[in-house]
């Protein structure tokens, strides 16, 4: 109904994700119609999904239509999540290389997995108000994040996401394959291209070049391990 598109209530200051969220009016309207057409299908915000003390958090765009927002897990049923999940079971951080459901086994280890914006848009392209609107839940989620902790984005969108929820500008970090930046906070800013289809396909990102990147993480992670706050 149409008052439940435009008279939502903002967020609890403490919210990492609400599972009832319609505040993005087209956002909402769409998932609506995909519900409609897949009554199956999860079809509501997607949750984090990982280790709540995590020392590395990897920000992804959004839910994919027949992948996370059919199953109700981040890169759970897309491509993207092949090569995500299996680089993630070689370092270590999660139990299993396959993301197969939300109620399958798989556990993460040290990481977290999450989105800049929970819902899934038309076309897998957000628009920035709801890239903004959703940002009060990624600053909520990186909030927890202790000193030396990481922060992958994937993608320039993720990277624009997590440096805002983080309180920086965008524009201070360039966005690059590869980088690293550190934030007064302390926390360190890695990228990567997105995980997607089209880039591994086109060979924009190869699994070396992602692993160079979990590489760099990895170091990071020993050289400044500390107990979990």
């Amino acid at each position: 109904m149409p008052s439940q598109l435009t008279m939502m209530p903002e967020p609890r200051k403490s919210a990492l994700y609400d599972p009832s969220c319609r505040r993005c009016p087209r956002l909402a309207r769409f998932l609506d119609t995909v519900a409609a057409d897949h009554p199956t299908y999860w079809c509501k915000p997607v949750p984090p999904f990982g280790d709540r003390a995590a020392r590395l958090v990897i920000v992804g765009l959004a839910p994919g239509m027949h992948g996370a927002n059919a199953s109700g897990r981040p890169f759970t049923g897309d491509y993207a999540g092949i090569l995500l999940y299996q680089t993630l079971h070689d370092y270590g951080f999660a139990s299993s290389a396959h993301s197969r459901s939300r109620d399958d086994v798989l556990t993460l280890d040290g990481c977290r997995i999450t989105n800049a914006v929970k819902c899934l848009p038309p076309q897998n392209k957000p628009a920035p108000s709801e890239i903004g609107a959703c940002n009060v839940y990624l600053r909520n989620e990186l909030s927890s994040l202790t000193h030396s902790a990481v922060v992958l984005a994937l993608g320039r969108i993720a990277h624009d996401a997590a440096s805002r929820a983080l309180d920086q500008p965008p524009s201070k970090f360039k966005f690059a394959h590869g980088a690293r930046h550190s934030l007064q906070n302390g926390v360190i800013l890695f990228h990567s291209y997105h995980c997607s289809r089209y880039n591994t396909n086109t060979r924009r990102l190869t699994p070396q070049m992602f692993r160079d990147v979990f590489d760099a993480i990895a170091v990071h992670l020993a050289e400044s391990k500390a107990p979990r706050q």
